[in-house]
């Protein structure tokens, strides 16, 4: 059987939101763009992963067209909480910096995406098997992959890798070109969905004795909650009394009723932080998860990736109508000053609101109390918190 040979100006090998989202804008802007996703349709939009969007994220949706839903059903915050020591303190976004975050599942972008994509009389090309990547170096790279028994060759002027961290396009760059860099915590989350009305109106961040938690929400009927636990942990270990009670526990403080329901979906995820530099080798260039991931303590692994597509479509564009190579050229250096700003926020929030145990109690004990100072510096100051707010809500593109 011969292979089937297509011939594209862009090749996004990727069919989540990351691909998606760049595909949609490319096709928008008149670029010919073929997308490669190697689970099903179904996989893609099912996924549970992050829930809230920072404005300038909102923006972009917005602009392109994809977020009448998002403004309609999703939930606009203009603040969170953070809560320690049996207190909670509201961090007032739109009053301190006048920017908001909005609650909206990924699974939400998803539904939105695939619907734009059918109205443009596009799909992406799902459940592909074998995928490799050819040629990366030249000016004819290609994607090859099977589909049904059937060989297909995409051979594209640029090849947009949105396959995330387990996915072929970072594997694809040399390991002598490429540098890692990551730090593991020893810690996971244990999140759940569940079938309750959400029992706050804006997230809350909660360090307790016993760890940290989080209480959020897909929607008024739907709530999303995180505890801290040990990431090798087995989920079976956790029925849903004991998650419920470690929740009551964690999130409970004075005038306040964690709302119980029927948990529909439980998992523990480990957390580490990783970026990979540089983000383009020959015409591969890295997208999102594919070439950097956050823990989720602040909110920016689905951001961060529409933070590259911000970047990087205006330089495709701009090759494409002009030939000027100037902004693909600045794309992985320009990208990676902002993903290194991310970083370093994600790990703020991560190391201030969880607990980090040793072998030596006295120095756990010590680090505690100090988160805890850190905590009241933050929500005693007008500085502290705008600092805050406007990394929580997103580093302006």
């Amino acid at each position: 059987m011969s292979t089937i040979e297509i011939t594209t100006q862009v090749a996004v090998v990727g069919g989540g939101p990351s691909g998606l989202t760049m595909a949609y804008l490319l096709r928008q802007a008149g670029i010919d763009v073929e997308v490669v996703e190697n689970r099903s349709r179904p996989y893609t939009v099912d996924r549970v992963r992050a829930g809230v969007l920072e404005q300038s994220a909102v923006e972009l949706l917005t602009k392109a067209g994809l977020g009448e839903r998002l403004h309609t059903e999703g939930q606009k915050h203009d603040g969170i909480y953070l809560q320690f020591d049996g207190e909670k303190h509201r961090v007032p976004f739109a009053d301190l910096i006048n920017r908001s975050v909005w609650v909206y599942g990924q699974q939400e972008v998803m539904k939105d995406l695939l619907v734009a994509h059918d109205k443009q009389g596009f799909s992406a090309h799902y459940e592909c098997d074998n995928v490799a990547l050819h040629n990366l170096l030249t000016d004819a790279p290609s994607v090859t992959y099977t589909q049904n028994g059937q060989d297909v060759r995409i051979t594209a002027r640029f090849i947009i890798g949105a396959d995330g961290f387990h996915g072929i396009s970072r594997p694809s760059i040399p390991e002598s070109e490429i540098t890692h860099h990551e730090r593991v915590y020893p810690f996971g989350w244990l999140g759940i969905l569940a079938d309750v009305e959400p029992s706050t109106d804006e997230l809350i961040y909660a360090i307790h004795d016993d760890g940290f938690a989080m209480h959020s929400m897909r929607s008024n009927t739907v709530s999303r909650l995180y505890l801290q636990v040990d990431p090798e942990d087995d989920i079976a270990n956790w029925s849903d009394e004991r998650i419920w009670e470690a929740l009551q526990t964690r999130l409970g403080h004075p005038g306040f009723t964690l709302k119980e329901g029927p948990i529909t979906e439980k998992s523990i995820t480990p957390m580490r932080s990783w970026v990979s530099s540089p983000m383009r080798y020959g015409n591969l260039f890295l997208v999102g998860d594919s070439a950097h991931i956050v823990p989720p303590t602040g909110a920016k692994g689905l951001n961060s990736a529409f933070g590259d597509i911000a970047v990087l479509t205006p330089s495709l564009l701009d090759f494409f109508t002009t030939g000027n190579e100037k902004g693909i050229d600045a794309y992985s250096k320009d990208s990676l000053d902002r993903i290194w700003r991310t970083q370093n926020f994600s790990m703020y929030m991560t190391n201030m609101l969880h607990r980090f145990y040793s072998d030596n109690p006295a120095q756990d004990d010590f680090d505690y109390r100090s988160q805890l100072g850190q905590l009241r510096t933050v929500v005693n100051s007008r500085h502290g918190m705008a600092f805050l707010a406007e990394n929580y809500t997103g580093i302006v593109w």
